[in-house]
C-alpha cells in the first residue's frame, strides 16, 4: 500500500471511511483495512468509523512529499500548473453561474439557462485532461484524477445533477478541488501563498 497516497487522501478528504478510502486510492478495501491498522500503530492515522490524519501523519505525509517533488522538473510542473490556473478560472466562473443566477442562489428552475452553463463544462474538460497528462508523466499518481473527472462528467451528462458539484462525493467539483491542491503542492507552493495571489478558489 503507498503510504503517500493513502495520507495525502486522507489529508484531502479531511474524514473518510474505510470504504471511501478504498475507493479514493483504487486500492481493495482488506488492503486498506490493513493499511490503517499500521498507520494508527504508528500514530499517523486516528482511526474510528470515520478516519482522520494525525499531526504526526501530516508530517510525515510532508516529507513523502517533498521526495517526491525532488525527484521531477519543477520548471515543467509550474508550466502546467500556470495552465491549469487559466482554465480554472474558467470552471470557477461556470460553478459560480451554475450555483447563483443574478446575484441570486440559482433555483435551477429554468432548463435553458442551466443547459447553457452545463453545456460549457465540456470545453473546460477538454482543456484541464491534457494538462493532467502532462503532470502524470512526472506524477504518475495524478493520472487518477482524470479518470475520476471522467466518471464524475459521465454521470452529470447522465442527468445526475448532484454529481457537479456535492461536496461529499467525488463530485466534478470535490475532484477539481483536490487536483487543485495536488497541483499547488506539486508545483511548491502552498495554498496561503495562492490564497494571497487570488488563484486558492
Amino acid at each position: 500500500m503507498n503510504e503517500l497516497e493513502v495520507l495525502q487522501a486522507l489529508r484531502l478528504k479531511g474524514r473518510v471511511s474505510e470504504v471511501d478510502l478504498a475507493s479514493t486510492v483504487g486500492a481493495d478495501t482488506h488492503e486498506i483495512t490493513a493499511a490503517v491498522e499500521q498507520f494508527a500503530q504508528d500514530g499517523l492515522v486516528a482511526p474510528g468509523k470515520l478516519l482522520k490524519i494525525t499531526p504526526e501523519g501530516r508530517e510525515r505525509l510532508a516529507e513523502l512529499l517533498a521526495a517526491e517533488r525532488s525527484a521531477v522538473d519543477a520548471s515543467s510542473l509550474s508550466a502546467a500548473y500556470a495552465e491549469f490556473r487559466a482554465v480554472n478560472g474558467d470552471f470557477k466562473l461556470l460553478i459560480s453561474e451554475w450555483q447563483l443566477r443574478d446575484g441570486q442562489p440559482n433555483d435551477h428552475t429554468d432548463a435553458a439557462y442551466d443547459a447553457a452553463v452545463l453545456g460549457r463544462l465540456d470545453a473546460v474538460h477538454g482543456k484541464v485532461v491534457p494538462i493532467i497528462a502532462a503532470v502524470a508523466t512526472q506524477l504518475p499518481r495524478l493520472n487518477s484524477y482524470g479518470d475520476k473527472l471522467v466518471a464524475a462528467l459521465t454521470r452529470v451528462k447522465a442527468g445526475e445533477l448532484p454529481w457537479l458539484t456535492r461536496p461529499i462525493m467525488d463530485s466534478y467539483h470535490t475532484v477539481w478541488f483536490e487536483l487543485h491542491e495536488e497541483l499547488i503542492g506539486a508545483a511548491g507552493l502552498t495554498r496561503e501563498q495562492e490564497a494571497s495571489a487570488g488563484h486558492a478558489d
